[in-house]
């Protein structure tokens, strides 16, 4: 989900040897991939791209998930496969948990035997959940003596192992160091967003927002457009047009939120509130639901009712955040 990605370059700008004579190189990142073990908790589709991945990149990779089977395509590979949570953490320094949340991933953790075998070891919890949870676990791996580093996944399984891949971590910047070697066998870019344990899920949590709210959108507006006669293939065009003009609008965005500016001096909100007034009629009128459209028309009036009528939509986030 970020637009932060690496470019592989192009073969004609990678060097070619001039000989036979010519000798690769070998670098510390290399030696210590090729040294490196890590434990991969959890087969799902992401799961298996983590271990996939590691595996591609040379690292011994042993393998558990608590449904048996989702292994096998994995061992083929060359993973190591662990009959117990147990026997697969205590087989790598490196352990990267990717479960479905948090509660899955407490359930293979927090067992004693599991517990146990932890100790001193380094977990990274690549599941997805809240910056809360974030950090009570961190305080739960702190008090059993075990190392922990939080994560977020930001692209889809396909981009693991490619450029393409972003993933954010936060936790101990030292600890972090420690193990970027390994972790940049996953591929794409690596950003470090603190030693605030939750800073990576606070991440995860703001950019999904803008995801799902995006595609509920985009949902809500292909069944206005099919009740108008218009199908999903006509509408599509136009719909990649909206979307490729968000950028600079979320870039000027953020920088009057964080100015506290809010020029609505182009468009604003109480034009936003009447467009947005024209949508909920129309759905209506055809009996689709306009719900999340009559929330944010809620918002916006919200906005306006408190004086700030000529201010930009943007100023809905401020609002939002009075306490």
């Amino acid at each position: 989900m970020s637009e932060q990605s690496h470019q592989s370059p192009t073969q004609s700008e990678q060097p070619t040897p001039s000989s036979s004579s010519a000798t690769a190189t070998t670098t510390p990142a290399d030696t210590a991939t090729a040294t490196a073990t890590v434990t991969v908790l959890g087969l799902g589709p992401m799961g298996r791209a983590l271990a996939g991945a590691f595996l591609d990149a040379g690292v011994r990779t042993t393998v558990w998930n608590r449904t048996p089977g989702r292994d096998r395509e994995l061992v083929e590979r060359g993973a190591i496969s662990a009959a117990t949570a147990q026997e697969a953490v205590a087989a790598s320094e490196l352990a990267v948990v990717c479960v479905v949340n948090y509660d899955a991933s407490d359930a293979v953790l927090r067992t004693d035997d599991v517990t146990a075998a932890l100790k001193g070891r380094t977990v990274v919890n690549l599941t997805a959940d809240t910056p809360d949870r974030a950090r009570e676990s961190a305080e739960w791996a702190a008090a059993h003596g075990i190392r922990y580093l939080d994560g977020a996944i930001m692209t889809p399984t396909t981009t693991i192992g490619t450029p393409h891949a972003v993933f954010l971590h936060a936790g101990p910047a030292g600890l972090y160091a420690e193990h970027k070697p390994v972790l940049d066998a996953l591929g794409g870019t690596h950003t470090h967003l603190g030693e605030d344990v939750g800073r990576a899920a606070a991440y995860d949590i703001a950019l999904l927002d803008i995801f799902w709210t995006a595609m509920a959108g985009y949902a809500h507006a292909l069944a206005v457009a099919k009740a108008e006669g218009i199908s999903a293939a006509e509408l599509a065009p136009f719909a990649k047009g909206i979307g490729e003009i968000l950028p600079p609008i979320f870039a000027e965005g953020a920088a009057e939120v964080d100015g506290g500016t809010y020029s609505g001096a182009d468009n604003p909100i109480t034009s936003a509130a009447s467009s947005m007034a024209h949508i909920v009629h129309a759905s209506e009128s055809h009996g689709i639901d306009a719900g999340v459209m009559r929330a944010a028309e809620g918002l916006a009036r919200r906005v306006i009712g408190l004086g700030h009528g000529t201010d930009g939509f943007l100023r809905v986030a401020e609002v939002l955040g009075r306490r």
